[in-house]
C-alpha cells in the first residue's frame, strides 16, 4: 500500500506512524521550529527503510551549510540509494539532489532540486530547499521565480500554503518588489501568524526602505510568534539590532547581541554569521565591543578550517580580526585560495567574492584602507554571488566606505557615501556617513547640512511610532 502525504505527494512506505511523524517534522522544518532532526531520527529509527524521512533528514544537512553535516547528509542519501525502487521517483530524485551538494555541486544540487519542485509543485521539502539554496547561492530572482512557477499549483486549501507565500515574499523583497513582498508577507501571516520567514520578509522589506519604526514595531509586536523555540529567531533579533544600529543606540544593539543574537556560545554557523556581522558593524561605527570577539573566534576557529562555503568563512575572517587572530585569519585566506583552486561551486564563491573580501577585511583590521578598498571595489558589483541577503551583503559597502573615509580618498567616499542616501533617504546613519564624507573634504556647511538631515531622519522615525520605541 501506497501512502499520500496532506498534499497528495505518494510516499513508498505503508506505516502510517512514519508518515505521520514526516509530516510534523516537514512542518517544523517549514517553520523553523525545533526540531525536525530529532522527530525523523525517531522514525528512521523505527522504520529505517522510510525513503522519505531519509529525503527530509538529508534536507536539514544542506540546509545547515556545514561540512559537519556531510556525514549525516551521506548516511541518508546512501539509505535512499540502497533501497532502489523501493523508493518510488520522487524519493530517489531528492538523493541525486542531496548527492551532488555532499559532492561539492551546489549549481547541480540546485538544479536538481528545483527539477523536483517543477515536477511535483507541491513538494514542500523540495521547494523550501531550492529556496534556501537559491538563498545561498545569491540567486536573488530565483528566491522569487522558483516560488512563482508553483503557485499556481497551491491554495488556501493546500496546507504550507502560508509558507509558500512567505518564501514567495522573501523573492519579492530581494528583487526589489517591496510593496508586494509586504502585502505577500502579510498574507502568510494571516494564514499562520508563526511563520519566521514570512516576519523575516517583511522585516527585511522595512529594513531597505528604511522605515525603522516600523520595523522595530513589526519585531516587538509579533515576538511571541518567532522568539520562542525557532530556529530563526537569532537572525531576526538581528534585524532588530540592525534598526537601533540605524538610531544610533549602540547600546541596545550590543543589549541584543548579549541577550539574544549570542546569549550562549554555540557553534552553528548560521548564527555565527550574524554575531560576527553584529559585531563588525559596531567596530565600523568606532564602538567598542569588549572582549565579545574572542569567544565567537573561538566558535569559527574549527568551522573555519573547512573551506567549505565562502559566505561562512568571510564571517569567521572578521571574527579573527577582531579579535586580532593574525595568524589564525591568514590561515582562513589560504583555505579561501586553496578552494578557489577548485572545481566546485564554492571554488567560484571563493575565487570571485570570498579570497578578495576575506582580504579586505584583514587589510581594513591592519589599517590598510587602500588595499582592503582596492579588494572590495571590484568585487562589490558581484558580491552576491557568494551568497546572502541584501541586507547581509551590505557588509561589504559598510567596509567600502569606512575604508574610503578612513584613508582619505574624500572623492570616493562621498561618491559612496550619495549612493546611500540616494537610495534610502531616510537612514539617519547614512547621512551621518555623507557629513563625515563632506566634513573630511572641508565642506563644512554641507556637512552640517547633512548633520541637520541626519537628526530630522532619526526625530522622524522616534516619533512614528512612540509605543513600539518604548516596548523595543
Amino acid at each position: 500500500m501506497t501512502l499520500h502525504d496532506c498534499r497528495g505527494l505518494a510516499v513508498s512506505s505503508d506505516r502510517a506512524d512514519s508518515l505521520e511523524q514526516l509530516e510534523r517534522a516537514t512542518e517544523l522544518t517549514a517553520s523553523y521550529f525545533v526540531d525536525p532532526l530529532a522527530i525523523i531520527n525517531g522514525a528512521l529509527e523505527a522504520d529505517p527503510g522510510f525513503a522519505a524521512g531519509h529525503c527530509l533528514r538529508a534536507a536539514l544537512a544542506v540546509m545547515s551549510s556545514e561540512r559537519g553535516a556531510l556525514p549525516m547528509l551521506a548516511e541518508s542519501v546512501e539509505a535512499i540509494e540502497a533501497l532502489g525502487s523501493r523508493a518510488n521517483d520522487r524519493e530517489r530524485r531528492h538523493a541525486a539532489a542531496a548527492r551532488a551538494w555532499h559532492e561539492g555541486d551546489f549549481t547541480r544540487s540546485l538544479r536538481l532540486y528545483g527539477d523536483i519542485v517543477v515536477e511535483f509543485p507541491r513538494d514542500l521539502l523540495a521547494l523550501q530547499i531550492a529556496h534556501v539554496g537559491d538563498f545561498f547561492l545569491g540567486q536573488s530572482t530565483m528566491l522569487r521565480d522558483r516560488i512563482s512557477q508553483v503557485l499556481p499549483h497551491w491554495g488556501s486549501e493546500v496546507p504550507g500554503y502560508g509558507y509558500v507565500l512567505g518564501m514567495h515574499a522573501f523573492g519579492l523583497e530581494e528583487t526589489a518588489l517591496y510593496a508586494r513582498a509586504e502585502e505577500t508577507g502579510r498574507r502568510a501571516l494571516d494564514l499562520n501568524a508563526r511563520d519566521p520567514w514570512a516576519v523575516h520578509a517583511v522585516a527585511h522589506v522595512m529594513e531597505m526602505q528604511g522605515r525603522i519604526a516600523d520595523g522595530i514595531d513589526w519585531l516587538t509586536g509579533r515576538v511571541a510568534d518567532w522568539s520562542v523555540d525557532n530556529g530563526l529567531a537569532y537572525h531576526n533579533w538581528w534585524h532588530l539590532a540592525l534598526y537601533h544600529l540605524e538610531l544610533g543606540e549602540n547600546a541596545r544593539a550590543l543589549e541584543l547581541y548579549d541577550t539574544r543574537i549570542r546569549p550562549a556560545q554555540s557553534s552553528v554557523a548560521l548564527e555565527l554569521v550574524d554575531a560576527s556581522a553584529m559585531l563588525w558593524r559596531l567596530t565600523l561605527r568606532g564602538i567598542d565591543v569588549g572582549n565579545r570577539w574572542q569567544p565567537l573566534a573561538d566558535a569559527w576557529q574549527p568551522l573555519a578550517r573547512e573551506g567549505f562555503y565562502a559566505f561562512n568563512d568571510v564571517h569567521a575572517v572578521m571574527a579573527l580580526v577582531g579579535a586580532g587572530r593574525w595568524l589564525d585569519a591568514g590561515e582562513v585566506l589560504e583555505v579561501l585560495a586553496r578552494a578557489a583552486g577548485g572545481h566546485d561551486t564554492n571554488a567560484m564563491m571563493s575565487r570571485e567574492v570570498g579570497l578578495p573580501v576575506a582580504k579586505a577585511f584583514v587589510a581594513f583590521g591592519r589599517g590598510r584602507y587602500d588595499v582592503a578598498i582596492d579588494e572590495l571595489l571590484p568585487v562589490r558589483a558581484h558580491a552576491n554571488r557568494f551568497g546572502g541577503s541584501h541586507a547581509q551583503r551590505d557588509i561589504v559597502h559598510l567596509t567600502l566606505i569606512e575604508s574610503a573615509l578612513r584613508a582619505g580618498k574624500h572623492a570616493l567616499a562621498r561618491a559612496l557615501a550619495a549612493e546611500r542616501t540616494s537610495v534610502k533617504r531616510s537612514s539617519p546613519f547614512n547621512w551621518q556617513l555623507e557629513a563625515r564624507a563632506l566634513a573630511a573634504a572641508g565642506l563644512e556647511r554641507e556637512s552640517q547640512r547633512a548633520l541637520d538631515i541626519a537628526a530630522s531622519a532619526a526625530a522622524a522615525q522616534r516619533a512614528t511610532a512612540p509605543g513600539a520605541r518604548a516596548a523595543a
